[in-house]
């Protein structure tokens, strides 16, 4: 019981991050490589009735890497099924940042399990919006097992080290928050 009030409340601060990020999201760094139409199109995309998480990646268009990578990991069924979840959703540019080749290398059938890793770290099991976010730092477990820490400092957020670019991009079972960086689990850093 008090492990659920726990996670409860890590996940409201998760969510107070996203709110400040939502507030300040014309960001320069981010709009280099996003177009200013980014932010419609994921909208556009949610707006859509039953649109699922996957969905609205693929038609956003910013997310090819993403979706390629959730279907090379075998995901795009669990990330269309019910749900809820949160996932903190890297451009292709927040990709193009990694070391050159590691996206080929990660898409390889016998990195399956390294790709699952990394992506399923990118989620958390439940639904948070940025309303749901207090000040500070708090840590919140993904569903990989491991925790991304949530760090909201006046009105910057990162997830460990991306900033939430878009936030509260909703789907019908659950909310994507753009960010600007992928998140890579300590153990493979």
């Amino acid at each position: 019981m008090k492990a659920n009030t726990t996670a409860r409340f890590l996940l409201k601060i998760a969510g107070a991050a996203i709110a400040t990020s939502a507030l300040t999201t014309a960001m320069p760094a981010f709009a280099d490589h996003c177009g200013a139409g980014d932010h419609g199109k994921m909208t556009e995309a949610s707006n859509r009735k039953k649109a699922n998480i996957v969905e609205v990646a693929v038609a956003n268009g910013s997310f090819n890497t993403l979706v390629a990578a959730v279907k090379a990991a075998g995901l795009a069924e669990t990330l269309s099924g019910q749900g809820p979840f949160t996932v903190f959703a890297p451009t292709d540019a927040a990709f193009a940042k990694l070391p050159a080749g590691t996206v080929e290398k990660l898409l390889k059938p016998e990195n399956k399990a390294t790709l699952v890793k990394v992506l399923t770290y990118h989620v958390v099991p439940s639904k948070v919006m940025s309303k749901d976010i207090k000040a500070g730092s708090a840590s919140v477990k993904t569903v990989e097992g491991g925790a991304i820490k949530v760090t909201k400092q006046g009105k910057n957020v990162t997830i460990n080290n991306a900033n939430v670019a878009i936030a509260d991009v909703k789907a019908s079972n659950g909310v994507i928050h753009v960010i600007d960086t992928v998140l890579l689990p300590p153990d493979l850093k």
